[in-house]
């Protein structure tokens, strides 16, 4: 509880959460009374109520420091409560997996990420189990195979992948929180964030090549409503906002707001790709020595952002 309760100081004061005190988890205390352990209990149960998913799946991603004993034993205070909702469920299929992301090679095939591989990198949390997949979560390996397929983000989201493994830990309720589930339930949420960041690899450049395609044919802005940017927004900044897209991934991989942005610009992209000739329009002045000047800075076009598939942990090459 003491190992726990640091890590949740340093995120409440990185969140500016009101955290109270708690003397008796404070106290250097070897053997805690019942009355001291009951307090420790309380505050938990307070701080549970206040950190919210994205708080913790932010900091975990973005915070060096946080070692696999502190994952372990997180994960364990979360299975271990007495009563579950939504959010611990939450909580605890990011711990699982971004536990065996730090545990597992960084070159390991999709095709060995099997339920015995998935049972022993999570050993120090479930203990020793034989791995099997309960009748009720075959469907998952379908989802899998599905996401596998998709060639981009927007495919993905249409899919009905996402949807899909949610009502399926939505269904399982306090079934979820049994060791075979949870060995099942986190290879799906490693193997889909393999996928999720293969995909994003795959858009992030699709989008800068589509750029430098309409560079070539000087047009200076796109029609970004789409993904609700401007209606003329530039090139030189939409590859910008790519590049910041870099470092916001690193924590970033679920179906939230910011990848479906990704998979919109990259549809705005082709779009202006189809609809524009290879031929020189008039340019306002303004924005021609804008992307004049924006050129200048960004340097020589090899120097282009490329998203390199070892930057992201576990990243499938493309």
């Amino acid at each position: 509880m003491r190992l726990i309760r640091l890590f949740y100081v340093r995120l409440a004061r990185e969140f500016a959460l009101n955290a109270p005190p708690c003397e008796e988890l404070d106290a250097a205390l070897e053997v805690p009374s019942k009355e001291e352990m009951s307090a420790g209990r309380q505050w938990f149960q307070k701080m549970d109520g206040l950190i919210q998913v994205h708080q913790l799946r932010q900091f975990l991603q973005t915070t060096t420091g946080v070692n696999e004993e502190t994952l372990v034993a997180m994960a364990q205070h979360y299975i271990r409560k007495p009563v579950h909702n939504e959010f611990d469920r939450d909580k605890v299929d990011f711990l699982l997996v971004q536990l065996l992301t730090q545990t597992s090679p960084s070159r390991i095939e999709e095709s060995d990420v099997n339920l015995g591989f998935v049972a022993g990198g999570l050993q120090e949390v479930l203990g020793t189990f034989t791995p099997n997949s309960p009748e009720w979560l075959k469907p998952m390996e379908g989802l899998i195979n599905t996401a596998q397929g998709c060639e981009s983000l927007n495919a993905l989201f249409s899919s009905g992948v996402l949807e899909a493994g949610r009502k399926i830990k939505s269904d399982a309720a306090e079934r979820y929180f049994q060791p075979p589930p949870l060995i099942a339930f986190t290879r799906f949420n490693f193997l889909l964030r393999r996928t999720f960041f293969r995909l994003m690899h795959g858009d992030i450049n699709a989008i800068l090549d589509g750029l430098r395609e309409l560079e070539s044919r000087g047009i200076v802005t796109i029609d970004g409503t789409a993904a609700q940017f401007s209606s003329e927004e530039s090139i030189s900044q939409v590859r910008m906002i790519c590049q910041s897209w870099k470092v916001m991934f690193q924590a970033e991989y679920s179906s939230g707001h910011p990848l479906r942005v990704l998979a919109d610009l990259r549809s705005i992209v082709e779009a202006a790709l189809g609809s524009s000739a290879p031929v020189k329009p008039t340019v306002k002045p303004a924005l021609k020595a804008k992307a004049a000047a924006a050129s200048a800075a960004r340097g020589p076009a090899n120097a282009e952002f490329e998203v390199a598939s070892d930057y992201y942990p576990n990243a499938t090459e493309s």
